[in-house]
């Protein structure tokens, strides 16, 4: 098994895998892998990415595994020692090769990545139902964050949202003006 950041030659492979963890996360819903793709070159890839996707292979250049990370400044903690982590968007492993090492290789190659870029510690989240990989990651070592829950603003709350802030930068500006 290899483990590095995604080269060109893997992103058909990766697209597979990409379709197989939208199927994970969508009750088995099929995506077309045109707009998989396209999403993978002109947002997940692209030149001004933040986000780095770290690859496992099998010995056919397969990619089994997937690790997406981005390096981040806490907002918080100002000591050099600790204001940079690392986060970890999302791990998956192919299905058909998960107890065989990918996920530990994956996270092992994080790990070196976090520490040699100045990193303090690894951040994720996890589906609280997400019991095996809760187990997974317990073995690594990793420790649950309990002072931590994860919150979602979507459709429509996001708009409704997004018309109450133009609509009070609107009467700022003309309380601003007057």
């Amino acid at each position: 098994m290899r483990v590095d950041l995604v080269s060109e030659a893997q992103h058909e492979s990766l697209v597979d895998l990409l379709c197989e963890l939208h199927a994970y996360y969508n009750d088995g819903a099929e995506v077309a892998r045109e707009l998989v793709r396209e999403h993978l070159t002109a947002n997940l890839l692209a030149p001004g990415s933040f986000q780095r996707l770290v690859v496992a292979q099998d010995e056919s250049g397969t990619v089994i595994g997937l690790a997406a990370i981005s390096l981040v400044y806490s907002l918080v903690d100002f000591s050099p020692d600790q204001r940079r982590h690392c986060q970890l968007k999302e791990l998956y492993v192919r299905s058909s090769h998960r107890s065989h090492g990918a996920g530990r290789a994956l996270m092992a190659w994080v790990a070196r990545y976090a520490t040699r870029h100045g990193c303090a510690r690894i951040d994720w989240p996890v589906r609280a139902s997400n019991l095996r990989g809760i187990a997974f990651y317990e073995s690594l070592g990793a420790k649950r964050v309990i002072e931590r829950l994860g919150y979602r603003l979507s459709e429509p709350g996001l708009s409704q949202l997004a018309g109450c802030a133009e609509h009070d930068e609107t009467l700022q500006s003309s309380k601003s003006q007057a």
